[in-house]
C-alpha cells in the first residue's frame, strides 16, 4: 500500500525520499540551514515553490524531476538513474559506488585504535616498572 495517498503531494514525496535516503528531518534541516519544524511544514505541504524545491532536491541528492515524478513503483528506477554529476567536477565517468562496507572500515579503525591504546598502556606500565627498579637500587 502506498504512503502517497495524493499522487501530486510534493511534501509527502520529499518525506518518502528523505526516509529512503535514511535521513532524519534534522539532517535535512541542517543541510538547508533551517530547523526541523520547517522541514515538517514542507513535508506537510501539498505544493512548494520551485526555488525551495531545488534546494531540497540538492540536499537529498536527487533532481527536482525525481521529486516531482516520484512514486513508490518507480523509486528503484529513480535512485538508480538520478545522480548529482557535480560531484565529478566535469570528469568523465560516474564511479560513485563503494567497493567496501563503510561500517566494516569503521569497526577496523576502532579495533586498530584499541590495539594502539593497549600498546601505549603497556609501554607506560613498562616505564613504571623500570623506574621502580631504578629507585630500589
Amino acid at each position: 500500500m502506498s504512503t502517497l495517498t495524493k499522487p501530486n503531494h510534493i511534501g509527502r514525496k520529499i518525506s518518502r525520499i528523505r526516509e529512503l535516503r535514511d535521513m532524519k528531518q534534522e539532517a535535512l534541516a541542517q543541510a538547508l540551514g533551517t530547523n526541523q519544524q520547517a522541514i515538517s511544514a514542507i513535508e506537510n505541504s501539498e505544493t512548494i515553490d520551485e526555488e525551495k524545491l531545488a534546494e531540497v532536491a540538492k540536499a537529498l541528492g536527487v533532481s527536482v524531476e525525481a521529486i516531482k515524478n516520484f512514486s513508490e513503483e518507480n523509486m528503484i528506477n529513480y535512485f538508480n538513474t538520478f545522480h548529482d554529476n557535480s560531484i565529478n567536477n566535469g570528469h568523465l565517468g560516474n564511479n560513485n559506488h563503494c567497493t567496501f562496507n563503510p561500517l566494516d572500515k569503521l569497526i577496523e579503525a576502532y579495533q586498530e585504535k584499541e590495539k594502539l591504546y593497549e600498546r601505549l598502556l603497556q609501554a607506560e606500565k613498562d616505564k613504571i616498572e623500570y623506574l621502580e627498579k631504578l629507585l630500589k637500587k
